[in-house]
């Protein structure tokens, strides 16, 4: 694992991460039937490199949005990008297109959100319009991102993802604000580890467990980040804010402990939305929805470093 102080990098770096948007051109691109997204390209740049940024858990539109959570941390993060030269494509889940259409598919796995990010990817790659090629994910899309790095990607980029399977990160939940459910969710668990439903749950854990988002988690617990990510031998960046609420900066280290051609960087005051709180969990909480706030500097110098490293 390759490890290296980013100090010198944000010291002597030459971008502006201020840049207007007059640097970059937008454009609606649709990658199929599914997938939706913005591509974002300098205008100075033949041939500039791209990151193709894969959103978290939930409903979440291109720009990291959803319907109570108005942010635009991931819109934000792609704007930077490409105002220093780094083009950007940020797309809906699929499940967005399918909320707004009002027809959405029950049989969703999580399978089908690595099927779109390949599908991002060999699109573009298929255009021969961009160099080196990036994944960025976002939480959820971290594991995304490295089951999708595996089709074949120059670089990749983790952002608050975890290094432990779906199970154990909901066992790890419980155990700490609800202790009294522990024995249930483990034999829910292991129920959902042998391919099977169980409708033997308490209704306290019906929003994770009901009959309909089973299959989902069954599929999604097959992956332990940590092993997944160990077989890649591209370049990589791992981050946490010292700030998520969501996701500790242990899970960072362990990924990156894990990923073998690996950097880590753990930013301070940084939380799940890209966002620094100097206050409490309080302030931490209502920047979900303030999309006034400016993302962390270091994280936006971070990534273009690593791209331009490439």
């Amino acid at each position: 694992m390759i490890r290296f102080n980013l100090l010198l990098a944000f010291l002597f770096l030459s971008t502006n991460i201020n840049a207007q948007n007059g640097e970059f051109e937008e454009k609606a691109v649709s990658v199929d039937k599914l997938i939706d997204g913005t591509l974002l390209t300098p205008k100075h740049s033949e041939r500039p490199d791209l990151a193709i940024i894969i959103g978290g858990s939930g409903p979440t539109d291109r720009n990291g949005n959803q319907n109570f959570m108005q942010n635009n941390a991931i819109k934000k993060l792609a704007e930077t990008l490409s105002s220093n030269g780094i083009a950007s494509f940020r797309y809906d889940k699929r499940i967005v297109k399918q909320i707004r259409r009002g027809k959405v598919d029950g049989s969703i796995m999580f399978d089908d959100f690595v099927s779109d990010a390949v599908s991002a990817l060999k699109y573009f790659k298929k255009s021969g319009s961009f160099d080196d090629i990036v994944l960025i994910g976002h939480g959820q899309g971290s594991l995304v991102g490295i089951l999708a790095s595996k089709s074949g990607v120059d670089g990749f980029v983790s952002i608050a993802g975890s290094g432990k399977s779906i199970d154990q990160v909901i066992l790890e939940q419980v155990e700490k604000t609800a202790p009294m459910f522990t024995e249930d969710t483990k034999k829910v668990l292991e129920t959902l580890k042998k391919g099977e439903i169980t409708y033997d749950y308490p209704e306290a854990l019906e929003s994770i467990f009901s009959e309909d988002l089973q299959p989902f988690m069954a599929n999604w617990m097959k992956y332990i980040p940590e092993k997944e990510i160990a077989e890649l031998q591209i370049p990589m960046l791992i981050i946490n804010g010292t700030k998520d609420l969501q996701v500790s900066t242990e899970e960072a280290t362990n990924l990156s402990s894990a990923a073998k051609n690996s950097e880590l960087l753990l930013i301070d005051k940084m939380n799940h939305i890209f966002v620094i709180i100097e206050g409490d969990d309080l302030e931490n909480s209502k920047s979900y929805n303030e999309s006034y706030r400016k993302i962390s500097e270091e994280l936006s110098q971070a990534i273009i470093t690593f791209v331009q490293g490439l």
